[in-house]
């Protein structure tokens, strides 16, 4: 094991003081020292080196309505760069740009077909309105491997090309990544919505596209090819799953024949991965809400020796463009901020 040397340390100790402030907002010298444990002369010189650097700024004083001397409030200078998240659907493209502490701040939708490259380029550089961008995550439909980031067949989108990853790299002369839009919509879930907490969840995502996602230990598993989650193909009473639920057959159904389906599906699910939680998520999932969850819960557990959880999704508006917003936070954080696995 390598002993960390002085420049390492204070990388490790300016990234965990700049995660700290990002997750907790505006803190003083004392809070600092008091959550991350370093001294009072180390936390000192770190904010000195951060303000230096244009990453922290004083944000107003702690205790403004006592009297005497008041403690100095540092926050992260939060507009040093933004991201945005794509959504991209067959038949069209939202974009969220954000801060770095994830706030939204622009905002750009365009229809489909269209030259599709350059409509991401568009709606991205719209949404930014002039703001530097660090870092871009296109979510889309289709198998996205996980080390190539290229697409394996056809997603169904009107224009995708096999080069439109580097034209949009090109376009817009920054970090683009391309990640299936259910593994973003289980990542927001897992950060933000019913999987908070949960190191092992399986999102079922019943929407335009019915599909899955596997969060294992904390991560996302990909496969070796990208094709895990895609519990849509699995064979269910001489069909897929996928055509079995898909909304336009699933308004035809009863309700007890729509629970039914879906609890199969999920059913084949714990089976296999044992994963305790299974979120329902997209326009079903949502939509359903908890009384759904709870008859889906109650139809896996007459069939599944092992004890299963079934949730609605609750993460608020667009689930694809919030978790592509969180992965570009990811990338972006670390370029500004230095990779904490470097530190």
């Amino acid at each position: 094991m390598k002993t960390a040397t002085p420049a390492m340390a204070r990388a490790i100790n300016d990234r965990l003081a700049l995660d700290l402030l990002l997750e907790q907002g505006p803190l003083t010298a004392p809070q600092l020292r008091e959550l991350t444990g370093l001294s009072r002369p180390t936390v000192a010189d770190l904010i000195e080196r951060l303000r230096a650097a244009g990453l922290i700024e004083a944000a107003g004083e702690y205790g403004e309505d006592r009297r005497g001397p008041n403690a100095k409030l540092y926050a992260v200078v939060t507009d040093r760069a933004h991201v945005a998240g794509v959504d991209i659907r067959r038949t069209g493209i939202a974009v969220t740009v954000a801060d770095l502490a994830g706030r939204t701040v622009g905002s750009a939708v365009r229809a489909l077909p269209g030259p599709l490259p350059e409509l991401i380029v568009q709606s991205v550089a719209e949404a930014a309105g002039g703001r530097p961008i660090e870092a871009v995550t296109l979510g889309a439909p289709g198998l996205v491997h996980p080390h190539t980031s290229g697409l394996t067949g056809d997603n169904g989108v009107p224009g995708w090309r096999p080069d439109l990853l580097e034209e949009v790299r090109r376009g817009l002369g920054v970090q683009v990544g391309l990640e299936n839009e259910v593994n973003l919509a289980a990542i927001a879930e897992h950060r933000l919505g019913a999987a908070v907490g949960h190191a092992d969840f399986v999102l079922l995502w019943l929407d335009d596209g019915v599909g899955g996602a596997v969060v294992l230990g904390g991560q996302l598993r990909r496969g070796r090819s990208g094709g895990a989650g895609e519990i849509g193909l699995l064979e269910m009473a001489g069909t897929s799953f996928c055509c079995a639920v898909e909304p336009a057959v699933a308004r035809r159904l009863s309700r007890a024949e729509l629970v039914e389906r879906i609890a199969a599906g999920a059913f084949t699910v714990a089976a296999v991965l044992d994963p305790g939680l299974i979120v329902l998520g997209g326009m079903m999932g949502r939509e359903g809400g908890a009384e759904l969850a709870a008859e889906v819960e109650e139809r896996v557990a007459a069939r599944s020796f092992a004890p299963t959880e079934i949730r609605a999704s609750t993460v608020e508006g667009n689930a694809v463009l919030q978790g592509a917003v969180l992965t570009a936070l990811d990338l972006a954080r670390d370029a500004v901020f230095g990779e904490p696995s470097m530190a």
